[in-house]
């Protein structure tokens, strides 16, 4: 685990990947920043204003190594919230090195995993969770997840925390006062409005902690298994809705015999399809395996499609098979009912009314397919001002205060006296302050910044 300590040196990094574009771009952080990238610039960077762009030569003991433009962003307006400089140059991994290596020379060293990221956090640019935005806006691969980055990064779930932070810290302080004035009786903190506040501050807890499932999906992927009998077109779909041949194809029953998984982007969500074996009684001890395998995936996913071929099952028969499917599945999965090979049956009657009809060979009616897969997501509409939790970490920390904050309800129905009260209201204040970082341990920081890249 990386071990971060703010130590003040001057800092630098390739803050774009190697090989990336024809523009390589060097930040240097820190104290000596500007004076350092000075000493080898051809023009004058010591009086300029921060937000502007000098152009001139990058020079080494006479050697001009290229021709740069770089740019000063001066403490404290700067992403870090110390001097920067910003040295683009061009994208030959010689020039990049070339640079690196005479500003650590200089003095500089290089930057760890997400040390920009860190020092901005220490120098009150951004709170923890905003840090941890910062990582998923650059880990985003569909416009949900992006959305969702952008809007924590800018403070809206920060924010959120902190109101409900003060309101307990508010009637806390009363309940510690009255601990002051132990022997004089004396109470400060209405226990009636303190109680409504406590269940002001669970049903907004209990919000924030079931947005996890749906803030969870826009992050990971949604997770959806396409379930059905063998040669029922389980492959033929996965391989329409990624518009590629990720899995083999074959006329003969029980070709996948193991989950075949892969991701998409469909109307800006992230959909993770799971290819299912298909699901029989078989005396077959690999196929077998595949079917617990295929019970186990709906266990995991978001949505279930069960795809079945028109020909081959009935309307009588498809009822007892959903029965089973719901058995199998969590109450909370979406279960799509999908009639496949309509190009070669044509549309069938009989069969209950939200099942759709597909071709998967032809592709017919996929957008249908797909319009059902975005409302079953329940992510489409989400408001973009809206607070969702995506991060696992922080579904622990409101977990664990709410269930102080209980406690203290329960404290307050049994009569419990206020230093009773006080502890497990510290306990509340304390799983809420661990996610912006107003309380933090070095472990807990190393864990967070140390999955950063390079150079941010």
């Amino acid at each position: 685990m990386l071990q971060f300590s703010n130590d003040n040196s001057t800092i630098c990094a390739l803050s774009t990947p190697p090989g990336v574009g024809a523009i390589g771009v060097i930040r240097v952080s820190g104290p000596d920043a500007i004076s350092m990238c000075d000493h080898h610039f051809s023009g004058q960077l010591t009086d300029a204003p921060g937000y502007t762009i000098r152009y001139g030569r990058f020079i080494h003991n006479d050697h001009v190594i290229d021709d740069v433009l770089i740019a000063v962003f001066r403490a404290p307006k700067s992403f870090t919230g110390e001097d920067v400089v910003e040295i683009s140059c061009h994208g030959s991994a010689y020039i990049r090195q070339e640079i690196l290596r005479v500003l650590i020379g200089a003095g500089c060293r290089s930057a760890r995993q997400g040390e920009f990221t860190f020092r901005a956090f220490m120098n009150g640019k951004m709170d923890l969770s905003q840090a941890e935005a910062v990582a998923d806006l650059i880990a985003a691969e569909s416009e949900g997840a992006h959305r969702l980055a952008m809007h924590q990064m800018r403070g809206g779930f920060s924010n959120e925390i902190g109101a409900l932070r003060q309101q307990l810290i508010d009637f806390a302080s009363l309940i510690e006062l009255e601990l002051d004035f132990a022997e004089e009786d004396v109470t400060f903190a209405d226990r009636h409005q303190f109680n409504a506040l406590l269940t002001t501050l669970d049903a907004m807890l209990t919000r924030l902690i079931e947005s996890f499932r749906t803030g969870n999906a826009i992050k990971n992927g949604v997770p959806v298994a396409i379930v059905g009998k063998p040669n029922a077109g389980k492959s033929t779909l996965l391989n329409a809705l990624l518009n590629e041949e990720r899995a083999i194809v074959s006329d003969i029953p029980g070709t996948t015999r193991d989950t075949v998984e892969d991701s998409t982007v469909l109307g800006g969500i992230r959909f993770r399809f799971i290819d299912t074996a298909g699901l029989r009684e078989t005396d077959d001890v690999i196929e077998k395996i595949g079917v617990a395998r295929s019970k186990g995936a709906m266990q995991q996913s978001a949505v279930i499609i069960y795809l079945f071929d028109v020909a081959e099952v009935s309307p009588e028969a498809l009822g007892e098979t959903l029965r089973a499917i719901r058995a199998d599945a969590t109450e909370a999965a979406h279960l799509l009912v999908v009639g496949n090979k309509i190009d070669a049956r044509g549309l069938p009657k009989g069969y209950p009314e939200d099942t759709l009809f597909i071709s998967a060979r032809e592709r017919e009616n996929l957008d249908a397919l797909v319009a059902r897969l975005l409302a079953a997501s329940e992510v489409g509409d989400l408001d973009p001002d809206s607070t969702v939790v995506t991060n696992l970490r922080h579904f622990e920390a409101l977990s664990k205060a709410q269930e102080a904050l209980q406690e203290v309800q329960n404290g307050l129905v049994n009569g419990l006296s206020g230093d009773f009260l006080a502890i497990d209201i510290r306990r509340a204040l304390h799983y809420l302050g661990e996610i912006t970082g107003e309380i933090s341990t070095d472990d807990l920081l190393g864990n967070i910044f140390g999955k950063f890249c390079i150079g941010k």
